[in-house]
């Protein structure tokens, strides 16, 4: 009950957060980012404590499918609070609050299985790694979609709601390299201690992660090497973004949703 509690109060907030950050984007409500940010900090105090639950309930290398997605999601909203501070992204909250409170009601009705086995020095900074990746990549995925969105606006010659509370499109579209950029760096970082600290990245259980994660990062690494070269912006730069992130997505989480979920295994 406490957990369901707890769950709740985080939707709350988040729903708050993302219902204000809406209003603002649609021009119905002002600009409160200060509002904003206290709501979706309210939240990840009611999310951590679930976080720590799950975690200790699942201390293994591989969590589960319920684990993952709470954990993954607190770290998007703490890297998303703390990151707004310095650039324009907290319209992202519109798409991550919403998210991030239905992951920890999920959590609630699908517990997490139970592992066992300790975590290495090596394989935690894996761990933490695959994890920042995955969150400053899935916030580069929403801010890639806002982006699109005010890419078809302006196309469209449609400068009023939603385009006129976004920041200009260079600027959008800078942020979005930036977060590329530094969601390969971690991407790279956690690849490399995979194939270094783990005993196959190979092995029946890693294969599709490893092969998938390679793939996100080829997809990625094309995208950045063309921007840079060839100039690749725009919708261009939107598509190939979602795809590397989608690919991240089925990396991360499509095994997990088959054994736990389709084929209930532990």
């Amino acid at each position: 009950m406490q957990a369901l509690s707890l769950a709740v109060m985080a939707l709350i907030f988040y729903m708050g957060a993302a219902s204000w950050q809406a209003m603002t984007l649609l021009r119905r409500a002002p600009a409160r980012p200060a509002l904003v940010r206290t709501l979706g900090l309210l939240g990840l105090l009611c999310h951590l404590p679930l976080v720590a639950k799950l975690i200790s309930l699942s201390p293994g290398i591989l969590p589960g499918l319920s684990t993952s997605a709470v954990l993954l999601t607190a770290i998007m909203v703490a890297m998303l609070l703390i990151v707004s501070l310095a650039k324009p992204v907290l319209s992202v909250a519109v798409a991550l609050f919403p998210i991030s409170g239905l992951a920890l009601l999920l959590a609630v009705g699908l517990p997490s299985p139970e592992r066992t086995g300790g975590m290495t020095p090596g394989i935690a900074l894996h761990a933490i790694s695959s994890a920042l990746a995955f969150a400053v990549l899935a916030i580069a995925a929403i801010q890639a979609v806002l982006l699109g969105l005010q890419n078809q606006a302006l196309r469209h010659h449609h400068t009023r709601g939603i385009v006129q509370s976004l920041p200009p499109l260079t600027t959008m579209e800078r942020v979005l390299f930036e977060l590329i950029w530094a969601g390969m760096i971690l991407l790279t970082l956690s690849i490399i201690s995979g194939f270094v600290f783990l005993d196959s990245m190979f092995a029946q259980h890693l294969a599709h992660k490893t092969i998938l994660s390679l793939a996100a990062w080829v997809i990625f690494a094309v995208l950045l090497i063309s921007h840079h070269i060839l100039g690749w912006r725009g919708m261009r730069a939107v598509r190939w973004t979602l795809g590397g992130c989608a690919v991240l997505l089925l990396a991360y989480f499509g095994s997990k949703f088959m054994l736990e979920v389709v084929l209930q295994r532990g």
